[in-house]
């Protein structure tokens, strides 16, 4: 007997990423996909939205969210601004639907406590959308770490250096962003602190930020900074994150993790496959890494086919709790840049931990 198909729905074409997901979405057999995308009309640039966009992309498209629930949906990919994100979540909690939700998770510790809690009690399963975590690298450093072959680790430095996100502006609205680079940036290298150390606690952070970048744009949100973590065991991280990567470069920009151990170290850039070169016209870029996204989605669809079949409930890694920690990164770093000293992450509720 075949099954039916696996009905996803897209909330909002506001995330840069939208589109991709809703691509990959549309090649799988089985999935049948409904977008929706309400705020486009009121988007502070020209970038496509709504069903302009929809329509480019090949995705069936109604114009309110009550309408995209009201199709049934048995999970939703959340791509809002992220000030948005737990009033959608919250919604697909309470009608029964599956979260894949892109990060950060919220920006308030407040909000993203609210969504952890509230798909916990609807029994549904909230993930977050970090997909360097699925690349073959992250899995080969990690399965080095966990044999010991590294030692220790007492230090590791991640950069996540990208291009000015300009095509959609709310990016660089402190308050639909929740910030700037700090917030864009420092949650992939976080997420993968979090993965290699099996979730531990961060206890304090120390980060400094800019606004050199860019300026002549007049951008209100950080455009630089570096955060350095102390972890609960000693373990000290530090994350250069920026939008440092020149407008007319050939791809976005990158992602690297180097940590080091007691008996070595090692170093992962997981989006450096690639054949370079030079045209006429300029730089000539082919990467040919492995799609993290594709592989990301694979977890959450199988994740919710299972418990739709009976046939389990753990819910797939990164969950809400790792958006929360790693949002508590974020909210320290904020705090520290402003405040100009060291701060302490704010603790959350016992139920979110």
């Amino acid at each position: 007997m075949t099954p039916a198909p696996l009905k996803i729905a897209i909330a909002s074409f506001a995330h840069v990423h939208a589109a991709g997901y809703a691509a990959e979405l549309l090649r799988r057999p089985g999935v049948e996909v409904l977008a929706s995308d309400p705020d486009g009309a009121s988007a502070p640039d020209d970038a496509p939205r709504g069903i302009e966009l929809a329509a480019g992309l090949g995705v069936d498209y109604v114009d309110t969210y009550d309408e995209l629930f009201a199709w049934g949906p048995d999970a939703i990919v959340v791509t809002t601004e992220n000030a948005r994100h737990r009033s959608v979540v919250e919604r697909a909690a309470a009608a029964g639907v599956h979260v894949l939700c892109e990060k950060p998770l919220a920006t308030t510790l407040d909000d993203a406590e609210a969504m952890v809690a509230a798909c916990e009690a609807a029994g549904v399963l909230l993930m977050v959308a970090y997909p360097v975590r699925f690349a073959p690298q992250f899995d080969a450093l990690r399965a080095r770490l966990d044999a010991g072959v590294l030692g220790e680790p007492f230090a590791i430095v991640g950069t996540n250096n990208g291009k000015i996100p300009d095509s959609r502006a709310w990016f660089t609205d402190p308050e639909l962003a929740g910030g700037g680079s700090l917030v864009d940036h420092v949650v992939h290298c976080a997420d993968l602190i979090d993965a290699l150390t099996d979730g531990l606690p961060a206890r304090t952070v120390y980060a400094v930020s800019n606004r050199l970048l860019h300026a002549e744009r007049g951008v209100a949100a950080e455009t630089g900074g570096l955060a350095t973590i102390t972890y609960e065991n000693g373990l000290i991280a530090t994350i250069d994150c920026s939008w440092s990567q020149p407008s007319g470069a050939p791809n976005w920009g990158g992602v690297s993790l180097e940590v080091s151990g007691t008996l070595g170290s090692m170093r992962i850039d997981p989006f450096a496959e690639r054949v370079a070169g030079y045209r006429q016209d300029g730089a000539l870029w082919m990467g040919y890494a492995t799609d993290t996204d594709a592989l990301m989605l694979d977890r959450f669809l199988g994740a919710v086919r299972d418990v739709l079949g009976g046939e389990g409930s753990a819910v797939p890694q990164p969950d809400g709790r790792v958006g929360i920690r790693t949002l508590q990164i974020v909210d320290a770093a904020r705090r520290s840049a402003r405040e100009g000293r060291p701060v302490a992450v704010t603790p959350v509720a016992e139920a979110a931990r």
